[in-house]
């Protein structure tokens, strides 16, 4: 059994649950990449959530056990072990600080480059495995989510009907693409006592705040644990039903850059949970950091304007890592000021 590290205690945010138990959302947008209607739900959800879940993706399940496995060795290991996988800064490993501007979680991280050769991780050896085990579960991982978000991104464009098909995904396959990718884990957090009488049920710790996600799209997976919610059109916050076999996928900033707003970027966050550790593993699909980012002119229909000015990744992606999560990171770019 592995019994996972917490990391260290200080301030925390906490939000107020409108209701004392969770709302969950039970019509998440479900795609079965294997079927002929798999390349229209796409759309749809993404016009409609900017989210949705994943079958049939084609991940073996061995390499997503294995990767599991050796991450949540790692974060067993003790505090100044771990930090042998160097400082996030922005690369390494990380504990309850989120980027660079006072944001904090009930968290700890493993933040990689996926172009870095994983062999120059600085992992120290975990019970009875060794560090190329888990540079080996990584490379395996990696490529095989890399291919799936390949494909998606491919399904997204044939089914805006606009060509080239692989308008998106070439972004991602390209050698000098910027995608990232986030080992997250959230121990339990038992509910404190303060004088002798529990917190607010209605409360909950905040894990990670409130954010949408800067790049392409973003492909998450996490253990059996409840905590990730997202934001509806509305602003209500609902909980999403976890599912250790399939894939959720957020559509990012720059998606929503290139569809003209079409598709939205959705804000989601992760709390707490008070009973069980929490592991998710998330690949995030960036741009080249030359590569420039505007709407396509085919999504810009007849008679309207491009909403955004035309950036680099690398611009966006500096305005953004200099901002708090839950800001609007894409206000700086648009044309027309939201109403």
């Amino acid at each position: 059994m592995v019994v996972l590290s917490k990391p260290n205690t200080e301030k925390y945010t906490y939000v107020r649950n409108s209701k004392p138990a969770p709302i969950f959302l039970s019509n998440i947008p479900l795609v079965d990449l294997s079927k002929p209607d798999a390349k229209s739900l796409i759309v749809k959800a993404c016009e409609d959530f900017g989210f949705f879940k994943v079958v049939n993706h084609g991940v073996p399940m061995d390499a997503i056990t294995r990767l599991e496995y050796e991450a949540a060795n790692f974060f067993s290991l003790p505090l100044h072990e771990k930090h042998k996988a160097g400082p996030a800064n922005p690369f390494g490993y990380g504990n309850k600080h989120i980027g660079r501007n006072g944001d904090t979680g009930w968290v700890e991280y493993l933040l990689l480059n996926t172009n870095q050769d994983f062999n120059s991780l600085k992992l120290s050896p975990v019970s009875e495995n060794n560090p190329e085990k888990f540079r080996s579960a990584l490379n395996e991982y990696i490529t095989a989510v890399r291919k799936m978000a390949r494909e998606i991104l491919d399904l997204m464009a044939e089914g805006l009907n606009i060509q080239p098909k692989n308008v998106f995904s070439r972004l991602v396959t390209d050698k000098q693409s910027d995608s990232v990718f986030r080992l997250n884990h959230y121990p339990p957090c038992p509910e404190l006592a303060m004088n002798g009488v529990k917190e607010d049920p209605t409360e909950n710790k905040i894990g990670f705040g409130e954010h949408t996600d800067p790049q392409i799209i973003a492909l998450l997976r996490s253990n059996n644990t409840s905590g990730l919610q997202i934001s509806l059109r509305d602003g209500t916050w609902v909980s999403v039903p976890p599912d250790q076999s399939s894939f959720f996928v957020n559509v990012g900033d720059s998606l929503q850059v290139m569809t003209n707003g079409r598709f939205k970027s959705v804000k989601h966050r992760v709390l707490a949970n008070q009973f069980k550790s929490r592991l998710s593993m998330i690949y995030f699909a960036g741009p080249p950091l030359n590569q420039k980012i505007a709407p396509l002119p085919s999504l810009i229909l007849t008679g309207k304007e491009s909403l955004y000015k035309e950036f680099t990744w690398f611009e966006y992606k500096t305005s953004a890592y200099g901002t708090r999560l839950a800001d609007n990171r894409l206000c700086h770019f648009e044309r027309i000021a939201a109403s």
